[in-house]
């Protein structure tokens, strides 16, 4: 395929994700910008690893299309941040918001950016940073089919802005939710010394739920830290007048826990490595 011209896209975070997704886009023949002001060095190397260049706020508001990949924290006050230099841009970029945030959250940052003139999409990535897919949602959502031509798995959802969040609450609402419900589970079963009699009866009842958690749980705890705040915005999605968002903010409290108590993540990473084998 011949592409008129070379995509330049700003991409905001050098995360895992972020540059994951950056080298993904370089390697399609885009240019990728990002800014590493106040980044750590191993997110400046990560992102130079990409292929993504540092660049000022002004060149990043001249790029095509922004894609905000950050904690779900830092999502608002990263779109206010541009808000000055996309007043003045002369060409406006497709902002969209990638980030794991519930729909009213979206449609803040929507609202933060809507004076700038810059098209807004709500986005949603579901994978892992090898492999992501990109839903996305709103007015403006079929103009980011043209990521697709850049290495992108670039999905429509047929609704308003919010529509992709509410996808993304979902989704990692249950299988983060999970995860949670299983390192919480392990680690109870463990200290009453029912640990092992728990994977007994999982792999024997329940084998394939057994061999999720096996998966999912060693993995999380270098991420449990990123999961808080996504936790709360899935609570905040459900609603505070259903009970069932206290389920959230427990997984909340129970992911800021083990990002800090390593002695629990080193007995749950343990436990499940030790029974793979």
């Amino acid at each position: 395929m011949i592409q008129a011209k070379q995509l330049t896209i700003a991409l905001l975070g050098a995360g895992s994700m972020g540059s994951a997704v950056g080298h993904r886009l370089t390697q399609g023949g885009a240019r990728v910008l990002t800014t590493l002001e106040g980044r750590s060095a191993a997110s400046a190397l990560r992102a130079r690893e990409a292929g993504m260049e540092d660049a000022s706020l002004e060149s990043l508001a001249a790029c095509d299309f922004i894609l905000s990949i950050v904690p779900p924290a830092v999502a608002i006050e990263t779109a206010a941040r541009l808000v000055p230099v996309l007043e003045h841009a002369n060409s406006k970029p497709v902002y969209v918001d990638c980030n794991a945030i519930n729909p009213a959250t979206v449609e803040q940052i929507a609202r933060t950016l809507e004076p700038t003139g810059a098209p807004f999409v709500d986005g949603a990535i579901i994978g892992m940073p090898s492999a992501p897919k990109f839903y996305m949602s709103g007015a403006h959502a079929a103009r980011t089919q043209a990521l697709a031509d850049y290495g992108l798995v670039v999905r429509m959802l047929d609704g308003p802005v919010g529509a992709a969040s509410a996808l993304k609450m979902s989704y990692a609402g249950i299988t983060k939710g999970l995860t949670a419900l299983g390192s919480a589970m392990s680690l109870a079963a463990i200290r009453n010394g029912a640990g092992d009699a728990l994977l007994d009866e999982l792999a024997e009842s329940q084998p394939a739920l057994a061999a999720w958690l096996a998966g999912n749980v060693p993995r999380m705890p270098p991420k449990a830290y990123r999961w808080v705040a996504e936790m709360e915005e899935i609570a905040q999605f459900i609603g505070d007048e259903l009970a069932e968002h206290r389920i959230y903010e427990g997984a909340a409290g129970l992911y800021a826990r083990l990002a800090h108590d390593k002695d629990a993540t080193d007995t749950l990473e343990r436990f499940f490595s030790e029974r793979k084998n």
